[in-house]
């Protein structure tokens, strides 16, 4: 793979970026170091490990990366929950995002999938 940007993982996590950081917006001022720092980090680190695992050259180190990026949707999936849960956001705006996240996170099981069985780096 010549460019992690060409990859649909990356793009649709890209958009998510996007999407929950508008949302972030409307968290409360007091949660700024806390909730609010743990979503935007969690949210960037899915990205930032597709590309960085992309461009490493050995296989083992891409999936590596690739299954970080997974687990940081499970992350944000988690504290996107306790915002709902503490009322920071609305159920209907969690409801919406879910559809995003299975889609990213869909998309980087493939992505894995592929790697492990025929890539070589």
């Amino acid at each position: 793979m010549r460019s992690y940007q060409n990859l649909d993982a990356w793009k649709a996590s890209m958009l998510l970026v996007k999407e929950v950081y508008y949302i972030t917006k409307g968290f409360p001022k007091e949660e700024t170091y806390g909730l609010t720092s743990q979503v935007k980090r969690a949210l960037v680190s899915i990205p930032a490990n597709i590309a960085e695992g992309v461009v490493r050259h050995h296989k083992k180190d891409t999936i590596q990366f690739l299954h970080i990026a997974r687990g940081s949707v499970y992350e944000l999936e988690t504290l996107l929950k306790i915002a709902v849960m503490v009322g920071i956001i609305d159920e209907s705006v969690f409801e919406k995002l879910l559809p995003k996240l299975d889609d990213v996170f869909r998309l980087l099981n493939g992505l894995i999938n592929y790697m492990e069985r025929t890539a070589t780096i």
